[in-house]
This record gives C-alpha cells, sequence and structure tokens, in this order.
C-alpha cells in the first residue's frame, strides 16, 4: 500500500514554520516513515514542473505556510490546491497574515520607495526598481508580480484546516499529521488548537488581580516583570484576553506578553479589535478614582504604535483588511 503524499511550500513568511517541522526532531523520522513527501523544495530538490505532473488530489495533504505577497506565492497555491486533498494554512502567515501583513499599512508604492531608495543603507542614485520583465541580451528575464495587498492563505484558495502560531508549536504538528493519517479530523474550517483564551492556562493567571485596572501603560523594557505578576497588572499591554491558547505559553515563560500570534477563538470575530476593546475598558481608573482627560492622555501616548500592536499578526485577516490609501 502506497503512503500518503504530502507537501510543504514556503509562502511570504520568515522561515520560521519550516523550523517548526525540524523542531519535530525524531518525530520527524516517524513523519517520514508514514508519509511521501513529494514536495518541500525548502529542504529537498522538488520542481514546479514535478508537482504540475502529478494527478489532481493525489497529494493527501499540502501544509502552506506564508501569506501570499507575490503572482508567484499565488500560483504555487492555486496548484498545490488543485493536487491536494486537504490543505492546511501553516502558521500565523498563512492562517492570519502575520507580520508580512503589516505590509498593508502602505501600498507598494511606498514600499519600494522605502526599500530601494530612502533606506539609508540603500545607494540607488537612478531610483531602479525590481521590473517583472527585464530584457537583457540573452532574453527576457522576470521576476514575480509584487502586489499591492498582502493577502491570507484562506482569501486565495479555499483552506481544510488551520495550524496556528509563529511559528506552530511541535506537539500541535503532531497532533495534526497523527489526526489526518488517522482519518480523525475535526469538521472542516477547525483551528487545530484549543478554542479558549490563553488568560486560562496562563501562568500568571493566578496573579491576576480581581479587579484589574491600567493607570500607566509600559513597555516590557521599560519595567523589570516580575514573575509572580499579570502583565496586564504591571502596565504591559499583553493580549492573551483576545488570543487563543495552544502555544504552551511560550513567551510568557520567557517574560514576554502575548502578542496574538495564535490568533482569535471561535467566538472572537477580530483579534485587533477585541484586543483593544480589552485593553481600552481596563484604562481610566486611578486608586479607585477616574483619571483626568490630561492623565489618560498621558498613559495613551505611552502606546506605541497602536496599529501595530493590536494587529500585529492579523491586519490581513481583521475587517480593516488594510489602510485605505488615497
Amino acid at each position: 500500500m502506497s503512503k500518503p503524499k504530502v507537501a510543504f511550500y514556503w509562502c511570504a513568511s520568515c522561515g520560521g514554520c519550516e523550523e517548526a517541522v525540524i523542531d519535530l526532531n525524531e518525530d520527524l523520522l516517524t513523519v517520514a516513515d508514514a508519509v511521501d513527501i513529494v514536495f518541500w523544495p525548502v529542504a529537498l530538490d522538488f520542481k514546479k514542473k514535478d508537482v504540475e505532473a502529478m494527478e489532481d488530489g493525489s497529494i493527501a495533504v499540502s501544509f502552506i505556510n506564508g501569506a501570499i505577497r507575490t503572482s508567484e506565492q499565488e500560483e504555487m497555491v492555486h496548484l498545490l490546491r488543485r493536487k491536494s486533498g486537504l490543505v492546511v494554512a501553516f502558521g500565523s502567515c498563512a492562517h492570519l497574515g502575520g507580520i508580512p501583513g503589516l505590509a498593508n499599512f502602505h501600498n507598494k508604492a511606498e514600499i519600494f520607495e522605502r526599500v530601494y531608495k530612502t533606506v539609508p543603507t540603500v545607494t540607488n542614485p537612478e531610483g531602479i526598481y525590481p521590473q517583472t520583465e527585464t530584457k537583457v541580451p540573452e532574453g527576457t528575464l522576470t521576476l514575480p508580480e509584487f502586489y499591492d495587498t498582502v493577502k491570507t492563505l484562506d482569501q486565495t484558495i479555499d483552506v481544510d484546516y488551520y495550524l496556528p502560531g509563529c511559528a506552530p508549536p511541535p506537539d500541535l504538528i503532531m497532533g495534526a499529521v497523527q489526526a489526518i493519517l488517522a482519518g480523525e479530523l475535526p469538521e472542516r474550517g477547525t483551528v487545530l488548537a484549543p478554542d479558549k483564551a490563553l488568560c486560562d492556562t496562563c501562568p500568571l493567571a493566578e496573579y491576576k488581580p480581581e479587579k484589574l485596572s491600567m493607570s500607566q501603560i509600559k513597555r516590557p523594557h521599560e519595567v523589570l516583570h516580575d514573575p509572580k505578576q499579570c502583565f496586564l497588572a504591571e502596565g504591559i499591554i499583553c493580549l492573551g484576553p483576545a488570543t487563543r491558547s495552544g502555544c504552551g505559553e511560550r513567551c510568557i515563560n520567557a517574560g514576554m506578553p502575548c502578542r496574538g500570534c495564535f490568533g482569535p477563538t471561535r467566538e472572537v470575530k477580530d483579534l485587533g479589535a477585541k484586543a483593544l476593546s480589552s485593553i481600552a475598558s481596563l484604562i481610566g481608573i486611578e486608586e479607585e478614582e477616574e483619571m483626568t482627560e490630561e492623565e489618560l492622555e498621558k498613559a495613551l501616548d505611552n502606546i506605541v504604535d497602536p496599529a501595530g500592536l493590536f494587529f500585529m499578526y492579523s491586519l490581513p485577516s481583521s475587517v480593516l483588511r488594510r489602510r485605505r490609501i488615497k
């Protein structure tokens, strides 16, 4: 009996999701023994033509990480969708848009202007930008088209399941692989992680005050974090109340607040908006008295880049999608 065929592909992301697969350690050998990896170009010598030659639907599952930023990425995920029985959005960027999705606060022209002209380390007096086609004596060189807007994977193709995280932890990856091999998957569209807020599993939950308020907003580097103190009680913004659990509280255990990489629970429609309203409800009270308008403005001024903070991982999947640019 032939093994199920599996594919991995990397779109607009940092590469951490590929490392997460390697972090399976000896379990990677178990996976490799149970499946036939037919496409994993970052690790093995596979070509696009190899996928094109496969029968439609012949790949059991494709794990696709990264947001969709270019025409090549869009073309490849459409190809993998056609060739695959199941597609899993692997990691925050495919699931929510991720850090690359913050580019949606700008457009292509602004990004190219910054990257290829105004960055202090760039010398480009002729203002040359990448072109999709360039004529040279040997023929025509081509590059993928750089899109104006970053999209999530499910804004591009149909997605069957989601593995959240930046990057997904090994236990969730193995759980997903085992469920797929055993044919024990939940309903289509499920996020393969616990459907409860991170605060429910946070190791600092027992130290969270019954009546919580934030009269000051502080950045993590401004505070020597008390390992027996809730970040919110210290005045540090933490997105745990709006974020799905299942990450193993890796950031919390390392002394850093949650930034939302696992995305929202099923009940939350917009992670950034939910987090923003959650934090807003805590600001404005100081020693049982309402803060003055001046005190409130001073506290809010300490929230550096609020849009980037509350939508750090989720802008393309939010109700905003991107900043409207005239």
